[in-house]
């Protein structure tokens, strides 16, 4: 079986687990202002901040093309796609497309689009498991009822440092997001089973929210010990350290992967954000 793993850029990928999984990503755009980002390899992330950060606008993101996936899909036999939950952009409809046009060309060739239900270190997840079980020989059959199961019961959960782009975009009230920052208030936040965002705790500080976090995990997750957990962040390396030690302390994971955020995570994240999946 000829297989490929494609993402798209909200997926945070280092290169060990790009390479050893043979990961291709189809980048979204970000535009600040009259500036554009294209969210690939060579993405400036201290830039992008720096921007977001003296912007009084909202970043405006826009998915891949059809065309960009599509170019993506040519030379293999059988194609698993992840994307960010259909719920926060038109990705997954773009990846959809792709495989119509791809099977027009060649109906022999195998194409699942998976919709991820999350975002960040949510995709990495995922596509780590579709490489695990295109390691382990699985049919791509399987590989696709097991990697849908596996999103069903995945949690991701997430801190934000900065509520400057939700009070940006409208989806905080900017006089609670202001009244939230002067008080130092962190969200604790968690995907939705629909792929939305919603609200789990909050608390007081960003340590005391990292310790919340870490609590949510034994309080949402099971089975964990069979389980990899994926930790994402916006230069927060130190939280992220500190939230390995201890789900590796409490929860005995599997394996714990740290990746940082690429472009689009970035966005949502924003400096010092950290983002869980499992």
């Amino acid at each position: 079986m000829n297989s490929k793993i494609v993402v798209d850029s909200c997926c945070d990928l280092n290169e060990d687990i790009r390479e050893r999984f043979d990961i291709s990503t189809a980048p979204l755009s970000i535009d600040i202002g009259d500036k554009k980002f294209i969210d690939d390899q060579s993405l400036d992330r201290e830039e992008l901040l720096k921007t977001m950060q003296k912007s009084k606008e909202a970043p405006k993101t826009a998915s891949p093309s059809p065309e960009s996936f599509l170019e993506l899909f040519r030379g293999h036999d059988t194609v698993f796609v992840v994307t960010l939950s259909k719920e926060l952009s038109a990705s997954y409809q773009s990846a959809l497309l792709a495989k119509q046009m791809i099977n027009d060309e060649n109906e022999d060739i195998f194409v699942h689009v998976f919709n991820s239900y999350s975002a960040t270190v949510g995709e990495t997840m995922i596509a780590y498991k579709i490489g695990e079980l295109i390691e382990a020989g699985y049919e791509r059959e399987e590989i696709v009822k097991k990697t849908e199961k596996y999103i069903a019961e995945m949690e991701t959960l997430f801190v934000l440092d900065s509520l400057d782009n939700l009070i940006k975009a409208g989806r905080m009230n900017k006089v609670k997001g202001k009244i939230a920052s002067f008080f130092n208030i962190k969200p604790i936040l968690a995907g939705a089973e629909d792929g939305t965002i919603m609200l789990l705790d909050k608390a007081r500080g960003s340590k005391k929210a990292i310790k919340k976090l870490v609590d949510k995990i034994g309080e949402r997750g099971k089975d964990l010990e069979q389980k990899v957990l994926g930790i994402s962040h916006c230069n927060a390396l130190k939280k992220a350290e500190y939230i390995k030690k201890e789900a590796q302390k409490r929860y005995n994971f599997r394996e714990v992967i740290i990746v940082d955020t690429a472009g689009i995570s970035t966005v949502y994240a924003n400096e010092g954000g950290v983002v869980l999946a499992f």
